[in-house]
């Protein structure tokens, strides 16, 4: 969050982010085996849009790509669901594997060991840094489709800083509804402040909540260590981080968003990429609104 802070400030932008914070957290335990629950997974990933720029592995942020209304899909086949459109750590990470931040082929082969029921649909919520409206339409929304489905559990995955926000506020949400959740992320302060029941937390740059990339095992073990805390947690505000590293040096931690290490001439290079993304994000908003 700190460096979060500095670095829009030295934007310019000088009225700093108030993060959500609350000292409680609804807590709802499993009503039933986990092998018996229908577990609903809930993204913060977009569809890939064609026409709207480079989303592919290695591509710069994209406001563009950005989507403002929940959605659903299928998880009986697979997606092609991206991030290009959040701020996630492009450098450390390059967006080529979406095991890393959309479980659904996991999953599904949890399912098939009869380690739970999947709900029919994933659950689609937009990175909305209102968090009035995140409260009070996103996450009723999200939870209207929960109950759609039938679903006794939800495994919510962020990417960016402010999606951690986003869906610790829809887990809050399905808790105090009676839906048990687990938050899996790699921003542990945004979540711990929100307050939720369980997270999951793994040390990995921002767009790696589900696992390391090209790396099956990874996925599979972060996948299993946030069902086991599914199903064992005991009270609300219950962190477990993974033991899986991300590299034998931590150095990589310094770098996102660090405006220590930017020149002035980079500072204003991503001033003017930021002002010509919020545009895009506006108009894709307003057009989605009018739609």
């Amino acid at each position: 969050m700190e460096r979060t802070r500095e670095y829009y400030l030295a934007l310019g932008y000088g009225n700093p982010y108030v993060w959500a914070h609350h000292d409680d957290a609804p807590f709802q335990p499993l009503r039933k085996p986990l092998a018996h629950c229908r577990v609903a997974l809930i993204t913060t990933a977009a569809p890939y849009q064609p026409d709207k720029g480079d989303q592919g592995p290695g591509a710069p942020y994209n406001a563009a790509a950005k989507f403002y209304q929940v959605y659903s899909g299928d998880t009986a086949v697979d997606h092609d669901l991206r991030i290009a459109h959040v701020a996630i750590d492009r450098k450390h990470t390059t967006m080529e594997d979406s095991g890393t931040w959309f479980p659904l082929p996991a999953l599904r082969r949890a399912a098939a060991a009869g380690r739970l029921r999947l709900g029919p649909r994933f659950h689609a919520v937009p990175t909305n840094r209102s968090q009035e409206h995140t409260v009070g339409v996103d996450a009723p929304e999200i939870l209207r489709r929960c109950r759609e489905d039938a679903a006794d559990a939800a495994i919510l995955v962020p990417n960016c800083p402010v999606c951690h926000q986003t869906v610790s506020l829809v887990a809050r949400r399905l808790e105090a509804n009676g839906i048990s959740t687990i938050v899996m992320g790699c921003a542990k302060d945004i979540v711990e402040r929100c307050g939720v029941a369980r997270f999951l937390f793994s040390d990995f740059p921002l767009g790696n909540s589900a696992g390391r990339p090209r790396d099956v095992d990874s996925q599979e073990m972060t996948l299993e260590l946030a069902l086991a805390l599914l199903d064992t947690a005991a009270e609300a505000r219950t962190t477990l981080q993974s033991p899986l590293r991300w590299s034998e040096s931590s150095g990589w931690k310094q770098d996102y968003s660090n405006v220590k290490l930017l020149s002035a001439e980079e500072i204003r290079r991503r001033k003017e990429e930021f002002d010509r993304g919020k545009e895009a994000a506006k108009a894709i908003r307003e057009g989605q609104a009018i739609a």
